[in-house]
Parts: structure tokens; sequence; C-alpha cells
């Protein structure tokens, strides 16, 4: 069993950043690919950022246009880490934000590829 623990959410003006962390539990952490998903009120869940394993070189995936160029995912595979970074934040970033885990390395951009996920950390941005 995988467990994933999200911290570094909160509430933020519009234009500034935070920097979310997803601590996951696994003796094979580094093969894992991470992902990180949004849910804004009454919207799906969507796919934000994923990164493989080592295994794999497809690297970092992001999701929609909009958080590309603002939105950066990485690893620290000795710390069993996974961190997005978001700056330049908008109010339309405004959701729960969620680690997901999948074992098989290599990225998924559906929820229903990931086994397992975080309690979610609320990202509130205001105008």
């Amino acid at each position: 069993q995988v467990q994933a623990v999200e911290s570094g959410g909160g509430s933020v003006q519009a234009g500034g950043s935070l920097r979310l962390s997803c601590a996951a539990s696994g003796r094979t952490f580094s093969t894992f690919a991470m992902g990180w998903f949004r849910q804004a009120p009454g919207k799906e869940r969507e796919f934000v950022a994923g990164i493989a394993g080592i295994q794999w070189k497809s690297g970092t995936t992001y999701g929609a246009d909009s958080v590309k160029g603002r939105f950066t995912i990485s690893r620290d595979n000795a710390k069993k880490t996974v961190y997005l970074q978001m700056n330049s934040l908008k109010p339309e970033d405004t959701a729960v934000y969620y680690c997901a885990v999948r074992p098989i390395g290599n990225v998924a951009t559906d929820s229903a590829g990931y086994p397992y996920w975080g309690q979610g950390t609320q990202v509130t941005v205001s105008s």
C-alpha cells in the first residue's frame, strides 16, 4: 500500500506563487509516476502535471495549456517527494489539488491510471 500526503496549499493573491509538496511511501518511489490533479467546485477532476519514473524517458507532462509555463513539476527521489511549483497564479487556479501515485512509471493523464491518492490540499487565489 502506498500513501501520499500533500502539503503547501493556502490562500494567495493573483500573481502570487505557491509550492505544493507530496510525500509518498514506497521503497521503489523513484520508479513511480507521480501526478498532480485538481478539482474546482462543480467541475471534474483535471490533470495538471505528471512526472515519470526514472526508467522512463518521457520526463514531465503538463495538462491544460493554461498551466504551461506557469507550473513546474519536479521530484526528489531521495526524499520521496514530488513538488508542484505554481507561479503567476490566477483565480481560475482555485481548486483542491491532489497528488496521485502510479506504480507503473509512465505518466497517465487520466485519473483512472492512478491507484493511490492523497487527501488533497486547498489552493485559493483571490483577485
